[in-house]
């Protein structure tokens, strides 16, 4: 992404950063490279969770008792974290959901029902996880307006002499993954979005391969809105943000309906809440957002344009040792212009393709666990022409003597699977 710089002179201390994380220390050794999927969880967030529990687990917003206000304070100090840490204007620019996937429903449902008619035009592109290509294929159903993808070139990046024709003043959204996460394909986020702006399109940021591995500043990206997960960043599962812009915000009607999300309610109508509350029906993943604010304090002891580079050293060796293997094919990008992921397939010397699933049991029998399958990407595999790839991806605390054990892992594909 543009906020963020590749050059950094503080290298990670990440056999400090390994020690924090207990699920690394198994016996035998694990080499977890699941990170686009799920990240691991670190000690102070664990403890951050287990001292909600023990100490003030009450809901938010509605007991006048000690215990209802200290969970209150934490939870809305966690908005605060969030709002710092994507320089968003204000806290009521940043709404708690389950996920990135609910975060880009909410803003189809509510800003696409809301503003797209019959000849509008949604923007996607061949990367777009389902999360960001499905929610906008139900609001064209819905709406009538007219769902385009941009395309990708062979080697994974975004075709920029489509653009000029595909982009016109009848696109009303552009919606775009700023990491894809099956190849992991660094697209220009501040230049896409500018030109989106330039013909009044507004852009929906898919920041969930982003945010956790590089700095991100909306207000300097000039997004409209991004969706992120905090299982992605070493929090908990079932919570997620959507940053907004706040005139957009106000102006959508809410998501869902029930507790929290209203004003007044009479037998026949109702009048919703003020942001935030407006769009978190209901009683919110407390312990989740507890556990996102550690999360992010525990990123901010890092420098991310350091955790970015690292992840790049890692694709780098990874990508060296597996191209000596002749009939593994890595897909996308060169490392320089991708994220912490790579994405392979096999061919044998018969020349029989072996499938991904095959790959990755056999990687976890040997201790290293990858992702196999479509990633939530059919469109793009199908541009690809392939059914499926092994995909290894990277955070902050995995190192090079992992990555060398993918060496003795593809020895063992090669020779199980050489017929």
């Amino acid at each position: 992404m543009s906020s963020m710089s590749l050059d950094t002179t503080k290298p990670l201390d990440v056999e400090r950063l390994r020690q924090d994380f207990p699920i690394l220390h198994q016996t035998p050794p694990l080499a977890y490279f699941d990170n686009a999927a799920t990240t691991q969880v670190p000690r102070p967030v664990l403890q951050a969770i287990v001292a909600c529990h023990e100490q003030y687990y009450a809901n938010v917003h509605r007991g006048a008792h000690r215990l209802s206000q200290e969970s209150t304070d934490a939870y809305e100090q966690a908005r605060e974290k969030v709002r710092g840490f994507l320089n968003a204007g204000s806290v009521e620019e940043i709404i708690f959901t389950r996920g990135t996937t609910e975060s880009i429903n909410l803003v189809a449902r509510s800003w696409g029902d809301a503003n797209l008619k019959p000849g509008d035009e949604i923007l996607v592109t061949e990367l777009e996880h389902h999360s960001n290509l499905v929610p906008w294929q139900q609001a064209a159903e819905r709406t009538g307006a007219v769902l385009k993808m941009l395309p990708i070139t062979d080697d994974g990046l975004l075709n920029w002499d489509a653009l000029d024709e595909l982009l016109t003043t009848r696109t009303k959204v552009v919606a775009f993954a700023a990491v894809s996460n099956a190849l992991g394909t660094i697209n220009p986020v501040e230049a896409l979005t500018a030109r989106a702006h330039e013909v009044g399109a507004v852009v929906v940021l898919d920041a969930a391969q982003s945010v956790p591995h590089m700095a991100t500043d909306v207000q300097r990206l000039g997004i409209d809105f991004l969706a992120f997960s905090g299982h992605k960043m070493m929090a908990s599962t079932g919570i997620g943000v959507l940053y907004g812009r706040r005139e957009l915000l106000e102006a959508m009607p809410p998501f869902q309906g029930g507790g929290s999300m209203i004003h007044r309610v009479w037998p026949d109508h109702f009048t919703p809440a003020a942001l935030p509350s407006k769009f978190e029906a209901g009683t919110p993943a407390i312990v989740g957002a507890i556990a996102l604010r550690a999360a992010i304090e525990y990123l901010e002891q890092t420098d991310l344009a350091a955790v970015h580079e690292h992840e790049r050293q890692l694709v780098l060796q990874a990508t060296a040792l597996l191209s000596e293997f002749p009939g593994v094919k890595i897909w996308g990008p060169a490392a320089a212009q991708k994220a912490g992921i790579i994405s392979l397939t096999y061919t044998n010397p018969t020349g029989r393709s072996i499938h991904a699933n095959d790959v990755a049991q056999i990687f976890d029998q040997a201790g290293v666990a990858v992702r196999a399958g479509h990633h939530c990407a059919m469109p793009l595999h199908d541009r690809l022409g392939i059914p499926a790839t092994a995909r290894i991806s990277f955070y902050l605390y995995n190192n090079s003597a992992e990555v060398s054990r993918l060496g003795p892992a593809m020895e063992k594909v090669v020779r199980l699977l050489r017929r």
